[in-house]
């Protein structure tokens, strides 16, 4: 790392992994009753594996872009990044249960049912996903509002389920894009709104937010589509995850190349929306969305 912006986006990470870690430590009622420590394990297991953290630092930038202050930003954002990344390990760790993905591999760790058990893999997502509430309370309703939205069934979970439907299926583009929008990008959007609500942001600057992180989730789902075939072509392990379960796909819809340059094209509008903010860190999180190998 060689920018400004990248040393910031480090630190920002940083701060988040310190944030979850300390969760963690403290998260108990008013009565001061911990979890049990098996649940806590398995909590930890899957939140503290290493990550990009994407998510909670499009909130931490985009309340830096409205801001114009990284001490203000995190004052008032780092609550709801924290929160966003619960409910997003939430996913990840029922999106690898037998019933849905079946994987046994996720940020380098063993999946949280196979590492503990299905039941325990459960309840840990559920603790997650709903302290995620109880963290989130502090930025106001209005957040809340947005969050449960986003994770909820005309958000998230209603993507997964219609990305489920999908298997096996060659749909439009239009429909993909929808199902996708939803299952991923919804919470793309949901992060640079965060943002830009803890730090006050206008009407204005949150409808060019919200347009900004759909179009920034989108990049990153098909970026994701093209790296399931090249990951997996580089470990000559023939076909990914997706082809393994006939997923609906950018890359089975247009190929890899069209595919790609679609992915650039979601990114570019990213970061032209950045531009009308003090968005040096937005812009890069869109670059980043489809320069990743992994």
């Amino acid at each position: 790392m060689d920018t400004a912006v990248d040393v910031l986006l480090e630190r920002w990470r940083g701060y988040v992994d310190e944030a979850l870690a300390r969760h963690l430590e403290t998260v108990g009622d008013r009565e001061g009753v911990r979890p049990p420590q098996r649940l806590l394990d398995a909590m930890a297991h899957s939140l503290l594996a290493p990550g990009k953290r994407l998510r909670p630092l499009l909130v931490l930038a985009a309340a830096n872009a409205v801001l114009d202050s990284e001490a203000r930003a995190l004052e008032r954002a780092l609550p709801a990044a924290l929160a966003l990344e619960l409910v997003h390990t939430y996913s990840l760790i029922h999106d690898d249960l037998p019933a849905l993905d079946d994987d046994e591999l996720r940020r380098g760790r063993t999946t949280l049912h196979v590492a503990f058990d299905e039941a325990t893999a459960i309840l840990a997502g559920d603790a997650l996903l709903t302290d995620a509430f109880a963290v989130m309370a502090t930025a106001g309703a209005t957040a809340v509002h947005e969050l449960a939205q986003a994770a909820g069934s005309a958000g998230m979970v209603g993507g997964q389920l219609d990305d489920l439907a999908a298997e096996g299926t060659t749909p439009s583009i239009e429909v993909l894009a929808r199902i996708h929008a939803k299952k991923t990008g919804r919470l793309f959007e949901a992060a640079t709104v965060l943002g830009g609500l803890c730090a006050g942001g206008n009407g204005d600057e949150l409808a060019r937010l919200r347009a900004l992180g759909r179009h920034l989730g989108l990049a990153f789902q098909i970026a994701d589509d093209v790296l399931d075939v090249t990951a997996g072509a580089a470990a000559d392990k023939g076909t990914g995850r997706d082809a393994r379960h006939d997923k609906a796909t950018w890359v089975k819809l247009l190929g890899e190349q069209a595919a790609r340059a679609r992915a650039r094209a979601e990114a570019d509008a990213a970061v032209a929306l950045a531009h009308g903010f003090h968005g040096a860190a937005l812009a890069a999180l869109a670059r980043r969305s489809v320069a990743r190998t992994r």
